[in-house]
């Protein structure tokens, strides 16, 4: 079965018990959701080893294990990201997002936050106050598309040309990708084993442990949502003066949610204290943005001995884009997804896969990754490093193999998994977690709020 050797490899890698896989159940097999990628696979395996590792730190911690349930419809719907609020489905993408045509192929734009989206339109001559689709559609045509790509990126923006998969094992960055492992736990520095306080044996496995998370788009706060259903105090810290896409609402759920402009002297001071009393620290800068403000791992490590530190980037820390902005719907059309679902569609044109599952899956390896390092850090001690990627994820789950005929599958009802609750958003419906703890159920005890509604003081 495809997805019991991804379970063992994510977790063989992760250095954990072997015997611990004894207690996970695994239910359905691709396709699931229509695509000729192995999504479903991805989605049940990463969200398995996320739950699986939460819950063998908590046997570390003195209870006895527990069984963890994993359906693979349910974990794929999950990845989907669908909410509403109010009833109103947000959209989920800016009109100006997508596949753009070029004069040699095609260019995918990222535009769901202002400043991408203008400095693109600029970028193409355009003046974002009038600009509209089809000017945007027409400029875009006389662009060559790497010209574009490369363009962009010079300018600090997020867009992508169209390759294939062939095309993208040739470029350096591709070369870079295939070379790295999917995650990397490394120790940075001695400490002694952090105490963590007494779990007790109804109580969800990360009870007690203190998350920051300092991620804004999608896979860092999926990652720490999930830490947060496995019972840790997760702390979201924005910056008052970044804007936030609506996911938001829905990434927030069992999170506090604090205001800290690390711009400032007192933000710095702020994020410092809640460094000295965290266990995990979870952050999706661009490589290099917080070490320069003092919150790099190895300042996290000397501040807090024994922390776990999660870092997340777009294209990995080795190669040429190792320092470029990404996003999942990039990253699928600059590796080659995009056009090898086209070709496997029939119609010859580029079409998405149908989650942003490299996200989502990236997410879930965040949340096994920090269970995992803390695994280590309470029997060996010392601070660890955890480094994960959405390009490293991507090429995993192209590892995974193809699903012959699952284009024509029909999109699934989820209804059957959709939980409401009120939220300072208002009334949020969302998928509930796809991973069933028997014990210890799974599920977030605090309700989504906007950003800064807490005081930046752990509870």
């Amino acid at each position: 079965m495809k997805v019991i050797g991804a379970l063992q490899g994510l977790w063989q890698q992760a250095g954990l018990p072997a015997d611990a896989l004894d207690f996970v159940q695994l239910s359905g097999a691709d396709p699931v959701l229509p695509s000729s990628f192995a999504v479903g696979a991805a989605a049940q395996s990463t969200i398995a080893a996320a739950a699986l590792a939460a819950c063998e730190l908590g046997h570390l911690r003195g209870v006895r294990r527990q069984q963890v349930a994993v359906d693979m419809l349910h974990a794929a719907l999950d990845c989907t990201a669908w909410f509403s609020i109010d009833g109103h489905v947000p959209p989920q993408w800016d009109p100006f997002s997508g596949l753009y045509r070029c004069a040699d192929g095609w260019v995918r734009v990222h535009a769901n936050f202002a400043h991408h989206r203008d400095g693109a339109l600029r970028l193409m001559g355009l003046a974002p106050a009038t600009a509209q689709r089809a000017d945007a559609e027409a400029a875009m045509a006389a662009w060559r598309a790497n010209d574009f790509e490369q363009a962009a990126a010079e300018a600090g923006l997020v867009a992508t040309a169209l390759r294939r998969f062939d095309e993208w094992d040739a470029t350096p960055q591709g070369r870079a990708v295939a070379v790295q492992p999917l995650f990397t736990i490394e120790r940075i520095g001695d400490a002694p084993p952090l105490g963590l306080p007494p779990l007790h044996v109804h109580e969800r496995p990360l009870a007690g442990l203190r998350v920051l998370d300092l991620t804004r788009v999608l896979a860092g706060p999926v990652g720490c949502r999930a830490l947060a259903a496995y019972g840790a105090d997760v702390m979201l810290v924005n910056s008052p003066q970044l804007p936030n896409i609506e996911a938001i609402a829905d990434t927030s759920r069992g999170k506090l949610s604090v205001h800290a402009d690390l711009r400032s002297e007192a933000g710095r001071d702020a994020l410092a204290r809640l460094l000295a009393d965290a266990h995990v620290f979870v952050q999706g800068y661009r490589p290099g943005g917080l070490a320069a403000l003092g919150f790099g791992a190895q300042d996290a490590a000397v501040r807090r001995p024994g922390i776990v530190y999660v870092s997340l980037s777009a294209y990995g820390t080795e190669g040429p884009w190792s320092q470029r902005r990404g996003f999942d719907s990039l990253v699928q059309t600059a590796m080659g997804f995009n056009h090898a679902e086209g070709e496997a569609a029939g119609d010859g044109k580029p079409r998405p896969l149908p989650m942003q599952i490299i996200d989502e899956a990236t997410g879930y390896l965040i949340a096994m990754g920090a269970a995992a390092a803390l695994w280590r850090q309470q029997q060996e001690g010392g601070g660890w490093h955890v480094q994960v990627s959405l390009a490293q994820t991507g090429h995993w789950l192209r590892g995974l193999g193809r699903v012959r005929g699952g284009l024509a599958l029909v999109k699934p009802d989820r209804e059957p998994w959709l939980e409401s609750a009120s939220s300072g958003f208002g009334e949020l419906r969302a998928m509930r977690h796809s991973a069933r703890l028997a014990r210890t159920p799974a599920g977030w005890a605090r309700p989504s709020m906007p950003p800064g509604s807490h005081p930046p003081i752990w509870p």
